[in-house]
């Protein structure tokens, strides 16, 4: 096995321990995940930025837009959340979001999609499209390019990301500038080599990737849910793609990455040694975490300066 990088291992095991995901502690674990996020207001501090939600017409989404107060012709970063597709809300990726509004200037929109098992697929990728084009048709009101519009997020958000990119093209929706894929969770048959061999290590493993997808799918298939079932990868927007080289999602990402560059896909790639899921998070001040950082900002920045 792969081992961990030394930085991310111990940051790991200061990690508290926590009931394994399954139907028995699904609404304890989304108390404590939601009882975690920031608020806007404490995401945002003191920076000169602003906020609002909105309810999307004729649906039950809610978004949440975060922006320079006086936003104009500014990129669009459009955000999806993680969490397996059963858990979390749109608040979790704020301290992301407003890193990033921050350095680039984005005009952010962070979408609530309605969760698994409740509400199987296609609900949430179907509450992510109806977001996304929401925001695209109200960019002059909001502030920022409809031609550089960038979907992202990570694990389960990677994975919508990536289907809702799919689903864009397919119907003809908002073109996009790029998607920005963290460690998406993108292929619902669990068997890859790294799933088997990362299946009890780190902190999302084959047993919680079985949930999830079971939770979403009830039994159905659709590569907008399942990315990695697509078979015609062609037209899509330049992606970036970032995994770590010590967890389940490894070798499903870069199979991806592969096929999308066989499909012409302009496509960007990084593997982090020594990484598990969601390093960054809890190795903020890590080297590993700082050399992603630094990449995601790179591409970002050649993303929206030549879209």
């Amino acid at each position: 096995m792969t081992a961990f990088d030394p930085e991310l291992a111990a940051a790991l095991e200061g990690l508290p321990p926590g009931p394994p995901l399954g139907a028995e502690s699904l609404a304890e674990i989304r108390r404590a995940m939601a009882e975690g996020n920031l608020t806007c207001a404490e995401a945002i501090g003191d920076r000169d930025l602003v906020w609002e939600d909105h309810e999307i017409p004729g649906t039950a989404v809610v978004v949440t837009v975060v922006k320079p107060r006086e936003a104009e012709d500014a990129p669009g970063f459009y955000n999806i959340h993680g969490g397996g597709m059963v858990l979390d809300d749109r608040f979790a990726d704020l301290p992301r979001m407003v890193a990033l509004v921050e350095e680039f200037g984005f005009v952010a929109v962070t979408v609530d999609y309605r969760l698994a098992p409740e509400h199987p697929h296609p609900a949430p990728i179907e509450d992510c499209y109806a977001g996304l084009t929401w925001m695209a048709e109200h960019a002059a009101e909001l502030g920022f390019d409809p031609g550089r519009l960038i979907v992202g997020g990570g694990s389960a958000g990677g994975g919508l990301s990536a289907g809702i990119a799919l689903l864009a093209r397919d119907r003809g929706g908002p073109a996009l500038a790029g998607q920005l894929l963290l460690c998406p969770m993108i292929d619902s048959r669990n068997d890859s080599a790294s799933t088997v061999e990362f299946a009890e290590h780190g902190v999302w493993g084959r047993e919680a990737n079985e949930f999830g997808w079971r939770s979403l799918l009830n039994g159905q298939t659709s590569p907008y849910a399942v990315p990695a079932t697509a078979e015609d990868l062609a037209g899509l927007p330049p992606a970036f793609i970032e995994v770590g080289a010590a967890e389940i999602f490894r070798d499903e990402d870069v199979d991806y990455a592969r096929r999308l560059w066989q499909a012409g896909v302009p496509t960007e790639l990084h593997v982090w040694a020594g990484a598990y899921h969601g390093f960054d998070r809890i190795a903020p001040d890590s080297e590993v975490t700082r050399a992603t950082l630094a990449a995601r900002t790179s591409w970002l920045r050649r993303t929206i300066g030549r879209a």
